[in-house]
């Protein structure tokens, strides 16, 4: 690369500032490496933040993804109804349990699992227990549809929010509709501590059970057995439970990018606006916003190529990217086609075809707020180059 070659745009990284460098460090210092007074403050600032009940803080979305299908009585034999177009953790948390997932298909506008279809398996399938809508990108699946098949099918509702701090769905945040909700804190997410997940409820009984399986089934925390001043070593496991507690290091860092979410907010909204303003002209369908009050988090911007109008596929389009210096990546590859699912319960890839259709288009392009105004004009230059090359 020649010294007038500008560095290369990777796909997604981190905010990390002075602010939590010095929170890591004041952690350090206190001598609270494990779960401590660090992850509690967390856990009442998120609450706060998203005005929830409960949050519970954990070291992983797919923890607390865990924690939640147990909490609501989970047991092998269970079906969970979810998206097949999202992250495999979203399932395979089903199989810990020893229950399996039913797969919905989506909503080709918003991506996000679509209503008529899980009304429809809801009625082909009874005995499902669970449903994990997921919120591709940022953008509320259609709650209010979600939540009435719930009741009305007797299912439990775990949000898998992991792309949607800070989202709203008409005016009531991320957090605070479905049963439980389960945030990521993974590296690239909106808000990041590197790993780190957070679910937050309102039902103090799953709070609790949550709270007690989250490390070993022991009912007390272990902030309060080694900071109380009395001595207090005696403690009971009441059930056999998992090691999911987030690290006092993790919470430092989470504490001081919740500080920052609406500021790391306004740059990736603002960086969606001048890409849907900048790619309007070209051969291919920007994200489309299904409710226009809802908030966006924006945690991933995918672009649908109108492969019919290029000579190009996909993944030329990703390489061609790459040699303009910018970093992509496809979310996702349909859960169906990947093979531990598609053996084990016989998917074909046209079982759901939005899925495969949505995925053969999609592209996913750089918005975290550490890109400069420069990074994104040069993303922009670069589809417009690769787009205006390969038009037919």
């Amino acid at each position: 690369m020649s010294s007038n070659t500008p560095p290369f745009i990777p796909f997604a990284l981190p905010s990390i500032g002075r602010e939590e460098i010095d929170a890591v460090v004041d952690a350090l210092s206190s001598n609270w490496l494990t779960t401590g007074p660090k992850a509690r403050m967390f856990e009442e600032k998120f609450a706060a933040y998203v005005s929830a009940e409960h949050a519970l803080a954990v070291n992983s979305a797919t923890a607390g993804l865990h924690l939640a299908l147990e909490s609501v009585g989970t047991v092998p034999g269970s079906r969970v109804a979810t998206s097949p177009y999202t992250f495999t953790a979203t399932a395979e948390v089903t199989r810990y349990l020893g229950a399996d997932p039913v797969f919905v298909d989506i909503d080709p506008g918003s991506f996000n699992i679509c209503p008529n279809a899980l009304a429809e398996t809801l009625q082909r399938d009874s005995s499902i227990t669970s449903i994990i809508p997921v919120h591709f990108a940022g953008q509320m699946c259609d709650m209010n549809a979600i939540m009435q098949l719930a009741r009305e099918f007797e299912c439990h509702v775990i949000e898998d929010a992991a792309h949607a701090l800070p989202a709203s769905f008409e005016g009531r945040p991320v957090g605070t509709i479905g049963d439980l909700t389960v945030f990521s804190f993974y590296a690239t997410k909106t808000i990041a501590t590197g790993e780190g997940g957070m679910v937050t409820t309102a039902n103090a009984r799953w709070a609790e059970r949550i709270r007690t399986m989250r490390l070993h089934g022991i009912n007390r925390d272990v902030f309060d057995r080694y900071a109380s001043n009395r001595p207090s070593w005696h403690y009971e496991v009441v059930a056999p439970g998992f090691k999911y507690n987030m690290t006092d290091l993790a919470a430092a860092l989470g504490i001081e990018q919740l500080r920052k979410a609406e500021l790391f907010h306004k740059r990736r909204e603002w960086i969606a606006g001048r890409y849907d303003e900048a790619f309007s002209d070209l051969p291919l369908r920007t994200p489309r916003k299904v409710r226009p009050d809802d908030v966006h988090s924006w945690h991933l911007y995918v672009l649908q190529l109108c492969l019919e109008e290029l000579d190009i596929d996909r993944n030329r389009f990703i390489e061609l990217m790459s040699e303009q210096g910018v970093g992509t990546s496809v979310h996702f590859i349909p859960l169906h086609i990947q093979p531990y699912w598609r053996d084990r319960y016989g998917f074909q890839p046209d079982d759901f075809p939005v899925a495969m259709e949505v995925y053969q288009r999609a592209v996913s392009l750089p918005i975290y707020p550490a890109m400069s105004d420069d990074d994104v004009d040069r993303v922009i230059e670069a589809v417009r180059a690769v787009c205006s090359r390969y038009s037919k």
